[in-house]
């Protein structure tokens, strides 16, 4: 009788979780839809949150995580979904690996996602991002094919938004590759190449003639052969 009488209590103990976690679960839900009505970012975030809780899901963790990265908040979008390469992830949570990393200047690890993103969907866009990274980890040779990849694919109406200045700007797709050719080439022989390297900063300037970063590297190219020129006449 007394096994019996525990049996019971359990079972009931149970059923009352049950219907307290579904009408949690109720409640989040309809949160996260006035959330959504409202706009309000933070509410969504704080619902998804409460719901991945009650009841784990891959693609609401995948849109957490989304939601993280919209909101620059790159260490809270990784600690969400991890940094590990997984050949099952879903698009997004490839993309949100990808970029978290590169704007927490971490542009090794950034790579990985960013190669399995192009393998899934190869463009021009992915194709700068991965040749502007390689420049920086010193892969010369990745990012030159990159940027001929990037050349031969770019279309007339593409276009890249750059940030280096107080007001961001948008300029040409094949402006923009041409200027990253122009650093690619100065960065493999920067005395040899600074005459290539310049040509390739006109012909962005050519298609694009306020493009700032490459009138910015134009000027720092010209200072910089006026320096060698110097030295060279002393000797």
């Amino acid at each position: 009788m007394k096994q019996t009488t525990i049996a019971l209590m359990l079972l009931f103990s149970i059923s009352i979780f049950a219907q307290g976690n579904d009408g949690l679960k109720a409640h989040y839900e309809t949160y996260y839809k006035q959330m959504k009505k409202q706009g309000d970012v933070q509410g969504i975030i704080s619902a998804l949150t409460h719901l991945n809780v009650l009841e784990p899901n891959v693609a609401r963790q995948d849109t957490l995580a989304y939601l993280y990265l919209s909101e620059g908040k790159y260490v809270q979008a990784l600690n969400t979904i991890g940094v590990e390469k997984n050949a099952t992830d879903s698009d997004m949570n490839v993309e949100v690996k990808a970029l978290a990393l590169k704007n927490l200047n971490q542009p090794k690890m950034a790579l990985e996602h960013y190669e399995e993103l192009y393998k899934r969907d190869p463009n021009p866009y992915l194709a700068y991002d991965m040749a502007d990274m390689k420049i920086q980890i010193n892969d010369l040779a990745g990012a030159r094919t990159n940027i001929e990849y990037g050349l031969a694919n770019s279309k007339e109406d593409q276009k890249r938004a750059f940030y280096e200045t107080q007001q961001p700007y948008e300029t040409s797709l094949k402006a923009a590759f041409l200027c990253l050719k122009g650093l690619l080439s100065f960065t493999e022989n920067k005395t040899a190449n600074i005459d290539t390297a310049l040509k390739l900063m006109n012909d962005a300037l050519a298609i694009d003639p306020n493009f700032n970063l490459a009138k910015v590297s134009r000027q720092a190219l010209e200072s910089q052969k006026a320096q060698l020129a110097a030295e060279a006449n002393k000797n």
